[in-house]
């Protein structure tokens, strides 16, 4: 049962990402692809939370840097958003720390500057 709620949840994520890609296309800032894969998520019923605040807590003492998830869907799927040339392995690296820091399990790094949306997905599984 969790897998299918994760499955259709990346489902319409995917769809909801290829979207906001065939409008504009590459090249565009990441805040526009934020503002507009955000609307689209919710447009298609899902609670969608943008910017979360990630406290940085060092053993057991909450520290006076915080990171922020770009998109959080349905309080169980991190979105972390990109417009580069290329996904490096500090890219992939973030997204996996931010899945441990919020104790969540899937997230997806999504690139928007790449021809077909496709080509822009990785899915990370903590």
């Amino acid at each position: 049962m969790r897998n299918i709620i994760y499955k259709e949840l990346s489902y319409k994520i995917v769809g909801a990402a290829i979207e906001v890609h065939k409008e504009f296309g590459p090249g565009l800032f990441e805040s526009i692809y934020e503002y507009c894969l955000v609307k689209e998520l919710r447009n298609r019923g899902l609670k969608v939370e943008r910017q979360v605040l990630l406290p940085l807590i060092y053993k057991g003492e909450r520290l006076s840097k915080d990171f922020f998830i770009d998109v959080l869907v349905e309080d169980k799927i991190i979105l972390e958003l990109k417009c580069v040339e290329i996904i490096l392995p500090v890219h992939e690296v973030q997204l996996l720390s931010y899945l441990k820091l919020a104790d969540k399990r899937l997230g997806m790094l999504l690139n928007f500057n790449v021809p077909v949306m496709k080509q822009g997905i990785i899915r990370k599984v903590n």
